[in-house]
């Protein structure tokens, strides 16, 4: 019988196949702005948006060239949800596997996973960091392509495009949700 972790347990198993403090710290901001947006547009599944943002990269460290294929594999192996290994899996979408974002949800994972990099590379530029960062400011560093190249800002508005959403909408969300 198929399982959808806790966040806890998310977090029990990304440290299982990750050491690195930054991968470590991604998860836990992936997760926590996940939850955050979940408050707004899901709020009785608040939980299950916190811990696929937490699994998302669960693959990342040890099998990069293999990335969510490896995590698709893992994820089975260890009796998850299939509508969670679909969310974990398709954030990926047309850079690493043919898994399509389908739900609302994954669409905001697919577009949020890039931008928190950005969002959090610019924050320690910063003296006083996120607390009082405009999204003036973010949107200068997001048209900046020297500032966090490894930060696609393609997959940032692609993400945008499948949601709906202006760009600027997007950017403010994950800003919001990042400093809550």
């Amino acid at each position: 019988m198929s399982y959808i972790p806790t966040v806890l347990q998310a977090r029990e198993l990304v440290a299982r196949y990750n050491s690195d403090p930054f991968h470590l710290q991604h998860a836990e901001t992936v997760s926590k702005v996940m939850g955050e947006l979940a408050k707004e547009f899901d709020p009785e599944r608040t939980e299950f948006w916190a811990a696929v943002g937490m699994l998302h990269d669960i693959d990342f460290e040890l099998w990069p060239e293999q990335h969510c294929v490896k995590a698709n594999e893992l994820l089975h192996e260890l009796d998850i949800d299939g509508d969670m290994i679909h969310a974990v899996i398709c954030h990926g979408y047309g850079i690493c596997i043919d898994v399509e974002p389908v739900l609302f949800m994954e669409k905001l994972l697919f577009a949020t996973d890039e931008l928190t990099g950005l969002i959090g590379a610019a924050a320690l530029m910063r003296p006083t960091g996120i607390s009082d960062m405009e999204l003036k400011s973010l949107k200068k560093k997001f048209k900046d392509k020297k500032f966090a190249a490894g930060c696609s800002r393609d997959v940032i508005a692609q993400g945008a495009a499948m949601l709906g959403w202006e760009l600027d909408v997007l950017l403010q969300k994950t800003l919001d949700a990042m400093r809550a």
